[in-house]
């Protein structure tokens, strides 16, 4: 009698346990599917001998303008997501005249120093790219010129919080040499000032325990808590099985996939519009969840198609690597770091999900009936809208 009881109360425990994890990757999927990811604002000053500056910030207009800052991971977090999205769908031309307005306040409490005063910062320049589908942000760029002196030694940069974390490089151009050279990039977080850079010194290349941490976190971050997609695809693969052994197949197949493709596509080798890659993404993510349901074991032929989808999200990764920029000298160093980030963030999703979650279900059949099915159908149900949402963009771009 007893037994019975205490069978029917773990039942009872599963099926709750189960129908919460429903209702969290129902919520995730629902939240995040129309949501923008918020980026920080990449900066790149160019100083000429002659002592003409060039000042390129590349961010996104739409969150600047609303307040959307790195505080919020999505643009759906912030109160003022509404105002957001509305800007967001504005043509180029629209967008810009709404711009205009909020010009002088950038300017203004945006900080350009050169030997710690300040110079007025003027802008020249703005092109807006048409808008884009709701995951990947509309980065537009805007340009401020101006003369300084030439005897200047130093520059520093100050981005505000209010607008979003940012990173900075200089480069320094030696136009009678034909030579230029990069600093290496400073990531500038919670309201922090740059450090100064030197105008009259040559840039040293930076330090290799510097790119491998730097890359390594930038890695990590694009999974935790920034890819959600990937997230996704990586908790497919782990509901297919409570095995050990399909899970580490699986995890090997994607890794070796994701590895390649990102290699070759960040030295040029290959290279596909994100009008095509983002879609097919959306779309291995459908196909894993609604797989999950009616497979029992590993296949190969399941092995063959996560190597498959391995590839389209390596593709992935390298244009979130390239946005990040990549230093010339350690250039191969950065790239691994990133990817070493990229796995440990998606072994921390397989480990957590993996104790998690298979320690309360030892029993194959209760954890197929009561975390793969339901688990599988909503990573399904998101796969299946966020292609739907991506194609349909792709189309009308």
């Amino acid at each position: 009698m007893l037994s019975n009881i205490h069978s029917v109360h773990n039942a009872i425990c599963k099926v709750h346990f189960a129908i919460m994890l429903y209702l969290i990757l129902a919520l995730l999927g629902a939240k995040y599917s129309t949501a923008d990811v918020v980026k920080p604002a990449l900066v790149e000053i160019s100083v000429n001998a002659n002592g003409n500056y060039r000042v390129e910030l590349r961010a996104s207009i739409e969150a600047m303008m609303t307040g959307i800052n790195s505080k919020y991971k999505n643009t759906q977090d912030s109160p003022f997501a509404i105002e957001y999205d509305a800007l967001r769908v504005l043509q180029s031309a629209q967008l810009r005249e709404k711009f205009i307005p909020f010009e002088n306040e950038l300017s203004r409490d945006i900080r350009l120093y050169f030997d710690k005063q300040q110079t007025k910062l003027q802008i020249t320049e703005v092109q807006i790219p048409p808008p884009g589908y709701t995951k990947v942000p509309r980065t537009s760029l805007i340009v401020f010129e101006g003369k300084i002196d030439k005897q200047v030694k130093q520059l520093s940069w100050y981005y505000p919080a209010r607008f979003s974390d940012n990173a900075i490089r200089v480069r320094q151009i030696d136009e009678d040499n034909e030579k230029w050279y990069w600093s290496p990039w400073q990531w500038l977080r919670n309201d922090q000032p740059s450090k100064s850079f030197s105008l009259t010194e040559v840039f040293t290349e930076p330090a290799l325990f510097d790119v491998i941490s730097e890359y390594t976190l930038a890695g990590f971050d694009h999974i935790i808590p920034k890819g959600l997609d990937h997230i996704l695809f990586i908790l497919g693969i782990f509901l297919l099985s409570t095995k050990l052994k399909p899970l580490v197949w699986q995890a090997t197949m994607f890794t070796l996939a994701h590895s390649i493709t990102l290699s070759l596509s960040m030295f040029n080798v290959i290279s596909l519009p994100a009008s095509i890659v983002e879609p097919l993404i959306a779309l291995s993510i459908a196909y894993i969840g609604f797989e999950n349901i009616f497979a029992h074991k590993l296949k190969t032929s399941r092995l063959a198609l996560v190597f498959a989808f391995g590839l389209l999200h390596g593709l992935g990764f390298a244009s979130v690597l390239a946005d990040f920029g990549m230093p010339e000298s350690a250039y191969a160093s950065a790239l691994i770091s990133f990817n070493l980030g990229v796995e440990i963030g998606q072994l921390v999703i397989l480990t957590a999900a993996y104790f998690g979650i298979t320690y309360w279900f030892k029993n194959r059949e209760h954890f197929h009936n009561y975390i793969t099915i339901p688990g599988s159908l909503m990573i399904g149900l998101t796969g299946l809208y966020w292609t739907w949402d991506r194609f349909s963009w792709a189309a009308i771009s």
